[in-house]
């Protein structure tokens, strides 16, 4: 069975730090790229981050460029994301994805790519 499972968000403060966490299990991970994803309330969903099937680099939307970062730890199937200098724009519910295609940056955006989700985590940013 193939799971997502994210965790790691909560309540926190502007300028605060949240450091999400997504375990994936049922499928060769490391065989993936996995992004991030966020939905606001009443809004559509939106791409956050990328990051490729071997790891390395990082590819963020340009509202979290330079405050979020992505890792991923191929020996636990789980994917980071760090989220530094938080924002009330923040707030949404962060969901984790998984493709099997290696995406350009111009599909990183494209929900249809993506084989599997997770459930997941709210995030609110509020003092």
């Amino acid at each position: 069975e193939v799971q997502l499972q994210a965790s790691g968000g909560g309540l926190v403060e502007p300028g605060g730090s949240l450091r999400l966490s997504c375990v994936a299990s049922g499928f060769a991970f490391a065989d993936y790229t996995m992004s991030w994803f966020r939905q606001a309330p009443g809004k559509g969903p939106e791409w956050v981050s990328s990051i490729g099937k071997s790891g390395g680099a990082g590819i963020y939307a340009e509202s979290a460029r330079g405050r979020f970062s992505i890792t991923v730890d191929n020996a636990k199937n789980t994917v980071h994301l760090q989220m530094n200098n938080l924002k009330p724009e923040d707030t949404a519910v962060y969901y984790c994805a998984a493709s099997s295609l290696r995406l350009p940056f111009g599909l990183m955006a494209d929900r249809s790519r993506y084989d599997y989700w997770g459930q997941g985590t709210q995030v609110t940013v509020s003092s």
